[in-house]
């Protein structure tokens, strides 16, 4: 997500659970059931960005927070999706396992993560907003250009996966959205089906398990019913998992490609338009 609604997140709700917490280890008040119908909903939203980001490499993050912000405070939804989409990259790997390909992880994903930090180290001194409409703009545009040039694509060697994994995290460092930046350059190399989402949910997992370590460092939690509620949220992301691979299986190989085009055209229109 954008890092600007990360940063302000962090600003107006990072003390919030943790007080939470505090007050019910104090015994000030009880700890807090789960909510039937919030953890209902939660798990239903669960379900779906699990199997239309597992079906297209992307997608679950971009689902998930802007529905769930509407109803719980902003920092909460950012770690309790972050949560989710860590299982949801364990969940890439394990259904997919027949396409790890360990080279192109280490040469995409360790080169991204060194950019990643080049590219978050210049997010405060740019205009967020323009750059993002501008992103939406290219991003849009490529995918376009994918489903008029269906046949296109580099080939996967060691300094294409390398350029492509730095400029990846490099624009994921600098925007704060690593799934879509990720899988528009994966879709690059039109690699096979299981190779493609193996890789993006392996990467995926390094990215997403040093965000949620340092969130909780940061001393970020959930309430008690959210903890619960992952009970729940956890399996149901493997359902969705599980429900996205029986697509892919049927998806013939040309026409993969032009699905993921089409998620990332929806993405790239939505940051154009929308950018905040």
């Amino acid at each position: 997500m954008p890092r600007r609604l990360c940063r302000e997140a962090w600003r107006r709700g990072g003390g919030q659970a943790e007080e939470a917490e505090a007050d019910e280890s104090r015994g000030r008040i009880p700890p807090s059931p789960p909510r039937f119908m919030e953890v209902l909903f939660i798990s239903l939203i669960t379900f779906i960005a699990a199997t239309v980001g597992t079906t297209t490499g992307f997608g679950t993050s971009t689902l998930m927070i802007p529905i769930l912000v509407m109803f719980l405070p902003p920092i909460e939804t950012i770690f309790l999706v972050a949560i989710i989409h860590w299982f949801g990259d364990i969940w890439k790997i394990v259904l997919f396992r027949s396409g790890f390909h360990l080279r192109l992880l280490l040469l995409f994903g360790l080169v991204g993560l060194a950019t990643s930090y080049v590219g978050a180290s210049l997010t405060l001194g740019v205009n967020e907003p323009l750059f993002l409409r501008l992103l939406g703009l290219f991003v849009a545009g490529y995918a376009l250009f994918l489903v008029f040039q269906p046949k296109w694509k580099v080939p996967a060697g060691d300094l294409t996966a390398v350029t492509g994994g730095a400029l990846s995290g490099f624009f994921a460092g600098l925007f704060g959205i690593g799934g879509a930046i990720r899988s528009l350059f994966l879709t690059i190399f039109d690699l096979p089906k299981a190779m493609y989402l193996a890789t993006a949910g392996a990467i995926g997992l390094l990215v997403d398990s040093t965000r949620i370590i340092t969130y909780f460092t940061e001393g970020v939690t959930l309430p008690n019913r959210l903890w619960w509620g992952l009970f729940l949220f956890i399996p149901i992301s493997f359902v969705g998992a599980q429900t996205a691979k029986k697509i892919v299986d049927k998806i013939p190989q040309p026409m993969f490609r032009a699905v993921v085009a089409f998620l990332l055209f929806v993405i790239g229109l939505k940051l154009l338009l929308f950018p905040s």
